[in-house]
């Protein structure tokens, strides 16, 4: 199989600058959208060294055009986070960055979501969104409504130092699941945007129920079977489909022999081929649905 090279791409929002990673097919089946998680970018769809485990070629390669965006506050937007506190104005560069990158480029069936941990956030204001009706569906990843008894006790450390250890040390366990570059860093960075902070303290419990029963798009929740920080298993993975009551379908996958970072785990090619087979599901029923419409008259 050929690995198409991602190749960075920009574009500007009303004087604000985003960038990602761009892997382009031609004639699209859909287009992927991947939203990184906290202290790291785009590249975390790319894994380093590993082309096999990098959605954003497994994409273009299986005929999704693939874009990974940097989050509103990362990436070259970086300089001005202090704008991004609404998340109202987070939507709106994301989906304008999107089209902005885009351009003239065939979209096949439309747009489709994948999302990871703290990135879920974006990508569920996205589809929650009255823009979020034509979406495709929606991948979220790495994320969840309660804590792990150890993710609990990090949290209640009294220094803010202490906490960033902690929950970066969980995150990133087990070790061997990840190639050895990963785990040295090679796509990790250490800041993240100051709005960052509310959005995690308003998740569990307020964003992510409140966000997910406007989802009207059909939905794929994943979690690692070594998931270390929230609560996992099928009753994790229950808690989470439930909230999605008026989505017309919610898939949930528990991946095997994986560690929280689901796109840089060894078995992140695994992972990626369950994603784009319901991506393609969803863009078949797309298709179905568009045949089905009366010609204008």
């Amino acid at each position: 199989m050929s690995w198409p090279t991602p190749v960075p791409c920009k574009a500007d929002v009303d004087g604000i600058p985003m960038s990602g990673l761009l892997s382009e097919a031609p004639g699209p089946r859909a287009v992927v959208v991947a939203i990184h998680g906290g202290a790291t970018t785009s590249a975390y769809y790319d894994c380093p060294g590993h082309p096999r485990l990098s959605l954003l070629r497994l994409g273009a390669a299986l005929g999704f055009t693939t874009i990974a965006l940097d989050r509103p506050g990362f990436g070259i937007s970086a300089p001005r986070a202090k704008e991004m506190a609404d998340p109202h104005r987070r939507v709106d560069l994301a989906y304008d960055a999107v089209a902005g990158i885009l351009g003239s480029r065939p979209r096949g069936a439309g747009l489709f979501l994948v999302a990871h941990s703290a990135g879920c956030e974006l990508a569920l204001r996205m589809a929650a969104d009255e823009r979020g009706s034509r979406l495709l569906g929606l991948e979220i990843a790495g994320t969840g409504r309660r804590h792990q008894p150890a993710a609990r006790d990090v949290l209640r450390r009294p220094e803010l130092s202490d906490v960033r250890k902690g929950v970066r040390e969980l995150l990133w366990q087990t070790a061997h699941l990840y190639p050895a570059e990963v785990i040295d860093g090679a796509v990790r960075g250490s800041w993240s945007p100051p709005y960052e902070a509310t959005v995690v303290a308003n998740w569990g419990k307020r964003d992510f129920p409140t966000l997910a029963a406007q989802v009207r798009t059909p939905v794929r929740f994943s979690l690692a079977d070594h998931e270390q920080f929230w609560e996992s298993g099928p009753a994790g993975l229950a808690d989470v489909a439930a909230m999605f009551t008026a989505s017309p379908r919610v898939v949930v996958n528990e991946q095997r022999d994986s560690g929280h970072n689901l796109s840089l785990s060894l078995t992140a090619a695994a992972y990626h081929l369950g994603v784009l087979a319901f991506v393609e599901e969803c863009a078949s029923r797309e298709q179905s649905a568009r045949q089905l419409e009366p010609e204008a008259g």
